[in-house]
């Protein structure tokens, strides 16, 4: 059997919340159709695609890393930190690791970046979709504990109305203190 692993991240880019990482072995003899890049999907096809992942892959595993983590090493170190946790919680030892993206961080198998993999490699296409539906959730979840930033619409990222809230109410304890808009509102609210 084919034991390639995909990965990818999602949450990169956004001021709040983790990172989070999937990796996936697909089963060759489950296929799954319509895999591609998670942005490309509405989030009803994700979530149902994301089921059938979880139901039919031969091993996944996904992995958060926290705001406090990202700002403490940076949202690149934690990315491929949590893409080494990722595929460590395989169940089944992946023969090659596939990485979205341009770089891929040191593994104990053979492991080879790809740009836009995410649309290449069905596997990173999973993981795709596997880490942005499991971190949509988290954030819808967290706009209930820190109401009033619209962590259910913007999911973290660096919208306006994120930004005007995050001026108006000052950071909560999910965002990351090392981004650029965070630290100004810290400024201004030096006790959050």
């Amino acid at each position: 059997m084919n034991r390639h692993a995909g990965v990818d991240e999602a949450g990169r880019g956004a001021l709040a919340g983790p990172v989070v990482v999937a990796a996936v072995i697909l089963d060759p003899d489950n296929p799954i159709t319509g895999l591609t890049d998670s942005k490309a999907l509405t989030a009803r096809r994700r979530e149902q695609l994301a089921d059938a992942i979880r139901q039919s892959a031969a091993s996944w595993k996904i992995v958060a890393i926290q705001p406090d983590k990202i700002d403490q090493i940076n949202i690149l170190q934690a990315s491929l930190l949590g893409m080494q946790r990722a595929v460590a919680g395989l169940s089944i030892k992946p023969d090659l690791v596939l990485v979205d993206g341009n770089r891929a961080p040191a593994f104990d198998m053979p492991a080879r970046a790809i740009i836009k993999g995410d649309l290449l490699e069905p596997a990173i296409s999973a993981a795709s979709i596997l880490a942005k539906v499991h971190r949509d959730q988290l954030m819808t979840k967290m706009e209930q504990r820190f109401p009033g930033y619209g962590f259910a619409r913007h999911k973290g990222y660096p919208t306006r109305q994120h930004r005007q809230s995050l001026q108006q109410l000052g950071p909560c304890p999910q965002h990351r203190r090392s981004y650029a808009p965070v630290i100004q509102a810290c400024l201004k609210f030096p006790d959050n």
